[in-house]
């Protein structure tokens, strides 16, 4: 039987030889889901003997994470604003560059008595349900052209506890049912729609981390010929569901900010700004109706 250290020494080797960045940190974490022990418990009992079916069971996810699926994929957790979510190989996982956007919302719908939020492209349910989280007695809508993504979403509300305030719909953009049954005359009206919409330009995609372009669902990622095709739907049909005043927020790439603002400025958006994340690259663009 292999120690509890052998055990992880054997994960992290198999990691680096497949030139995982971080092995050892991805090695531990593995184990620690495995095990369910802290790095405490792992410092007082390191010479403590691991059953042969629990190593079976850590060595295979050490394998699978040597082919470059991704951790989040293996453990089905991901952390974003402090929460942990569910995630699976339908959705993005979340990422610390979308708490950008998420902290930026979170400060103006401060300002906003019970806010009321659109988020497109909702994935995993991220932005939305954490923002549900902060604020108690926000409500909000949060659409995805895609069935599998809305229910890791459904599943995300129901362990954050809030979904009572948060409804789910399946729609491309604006297309779906939901909204096309409430259009013209009296459409719904957000104080904010916020998106991560994907954003990459097609012909960039093959050039992605193996992680990304094998294992992340394409749908969210591809962006179209130049990237921007979601950011000019989403603007020109989205506005009509945003009260005046309210505000739109995006994430971006850190090269899209002058040509997303661009868009914003070309619907008729004001207070136009472009926001940078913790590494200094453009992240957000943020614009407010009249």
């Amino acid at each position: 039987m292999r120690t509890f250290e052998s055990l992880l020494n054997e994960g992290a080797v198999i990691l680096e030889d497949a030139g995982i960045k971080e092995a050892r940190l991805d090695a531990w974490l593995l184990l620690e889901y495995k095990t369910g022990k802290s790095r405490a418990y792992y410092f007082a009992h390191r010479d403590e003997r691991m059953p042969e079916e629990l190593t079976a069971e850590y060595l295979s996810l050490c394998m699978q994470r040597a082919g470059h699926i991704p951790l989040q994929h293996l453990t089905h957790q991901a952390f974003f604003m402090g929460y942990e979510f569910y995630v699976n190989e339908h959705v993005l996982i979340p990422r610390q560059d979308t708490e950008t956007l998420a902290e930026e919302a979170l400060r103006l719908l401060r300002k906003v008595k019970d806010p009321n939020i659109l988020d497109m492209c909702t994935g995993s349910g991220c932005i939305l349900l954490s923002l549900l989280a902060e604020l108690p007695g926000c409500k909000g809508t949060g659409a995805d052209i895609s069935a599998d993504a809305l229910s890791v979403a459904s599943e995300n509300a129901k362990r954050l506890g809030v979904s009572d305030r948060a409804l789910l719909v399946e729609s491309d953009t604006f297309s779906g049912d939901y909204f096309q049954e409430k259009s013209g005359k009296h459409p719904p009206q957000y104080d904010m729609l916020i998106s991560n919409p994907p954003y990459i330009p097609t012909a960039e995609i093959g050039g992605l981390m193996e992680e990304v372009r094998l294992h992340d669902p394409l749908m969210a990622l591809d962006g179209h010929e130049d990237g921007l095709f979601f950011y000019r739907t989403i603007t020109n049909q989205g506005k009509e569901y945003i009260r005046p005043r309210g505000w739109l927020l995006y994430e971006i790439g850190s090269s899209q900010g002058e040509a997303v603002a661009g868009i914003l400025k070309t619907e008729g958006f004001e207070r136009i700004a472009v926001i940078k994340d913790l590494a200094g690259h453009d992240r957000v663009v943020a614009g407010q109706k009249p």
